[in-house]
């Protein structure tokens, strides 16, 4: 039996204007898209080891939801916190835009909690849901200490805290120190630019210049037109062939030799809907195919389609079994 750990941020969102609904929703919402993306990607023979740090105020609503889904090994990495979890509130204003505003205070992994659950799995799946997961020390010894692939999908790293709890854009300042810590790095297209402003270059020129031995394949969502990568030459199909024998030190960014690039599109492109989370499904359904086996160009394919499929979906609840085609929505 394999494992993939899936490490994030359990959030209850209080969803305003979604789909065209007056009233609000409340629901889980973070890493348990994810989680539910890799129960239905997952290959047989791999188990899911959820690793998130729940706020006692939610613990129980917080197991119903995980032993809602099948094959995950709880034991080894959900941990209830006595702060208070954290909470977002969401408020759509336009097609696939919207605001978020946090509240809750789970506090971040350190390394030694986080060892001894890294310890017997086989890959990681990192989100950065609220962006306070884990802190950059911990990041570079996780990657050290760690043999495994790791996909990390930075998010909420490229976003600080304004007044209220309201969510902006900020500079990620060690950007070439947190890339050096995972084998996939995943963006969407603003998170792209943000990036190459603190480069100082074009975006996609930017994509070209940092992919080499770590991060060796970046991948950029593009919402209703699909998914971009650029991969470097380091990059072979089988992600378990990639850290053979572990780290002694952090990797350089950037390699010799020239990096390939594609772009995979939607086969059929859904409008209006719930967006809620659809990074989050393509992510976890991407490194869970490319786990499986699949080449890469396959591997984004699988991934456009999970993500949207999520948009006819609404919530967690039932999303693994509604992306595996067992039910309808």
């Amino acid at each position: 039996m394999k494992r993939l750990g899936v490490l994030g941020t359990m959030v209850w969102d209080r969803i305003y204007a979604r789909d065209g609904w007056l009233e609000p929703i409340e629901e889980w919402g973070g890493i348990s898209y994810a989680l539910a993306a890799a129960v239905a990607a997952c290959p047989e023979g791999w188990e899911i080891v959820p690793i998130v740090k729940v706020g006692r105020d939610l613990e129980e609503q917080a197991w119903e939801f995980l032993r809602s889904l099948p094959g995950l090994r709880l034991e080894p990495g959900v941990r209830i916190v006595p702060e208070p979890n954290h909470r977002v509130e969401l408020h759509y204003v336009a097609e696939g835009r919207r605001t978020e505003r946090i509240t809750g205070g789970v506090p971040p992994w350190t390394w030694d909690e986080l060892a001894p659950v890294l310890d017997g799995l086989d890959a990681l799946y990192v989100n950065f849901i609220t962006g306070f997961e884990m802190e950059l020390e911990t990041a570079a010894r996780v990657r050290i200490g760690f043999p495994g692939p790791i996909h990390a999908d930075l998010h909420s790293l490229l976003l600080g805290v304004g007044p209220g709890g309201q969510r902006v854009h900020e500079p990620l300042l060690a950007w070439r120190d947190w890339l050096r810590c995972f084998d996939v790095v995943q963006v969407n297209e603003d998170e792209l630019g943000w990036l190459a402003d603190a480069w100082g270059g074009d975006p996609w020129r930017f994509t070209a210049e940092v992919v080499g031995d770590a991060p060796r394949l970046l991948l950029v969502t593009l919402a209703e037109r699909g998914a971009a990568y650029v991969a470097s030459p380091a990059f072979r199909p089988d992600p378990l062939t990639w850290r053979v024998g572990g780290l002694a030190s952090l990797p350089p960014i950037g390699v010799s030799g020239a990096a390939r690039s594609g772009r995979v599109p939607v086969d059929r492109a859904r409008s209006g809907g719930d967006p809620t989370g659809c990074g989050d499904v393509w992510g976890a359904t991407c490194f869970s195919r490319l786990l499986a086996g699949d080449e890469l160009e396959d591997a984004l394919g699988a991934a456009n389609r999970a993500a949207s499929r999520n948009v006819e979906h609404r919530g967690t609840s039932g999303l693994h079994l509604f992306l595996q085609g067992r039910i309808d929505s």
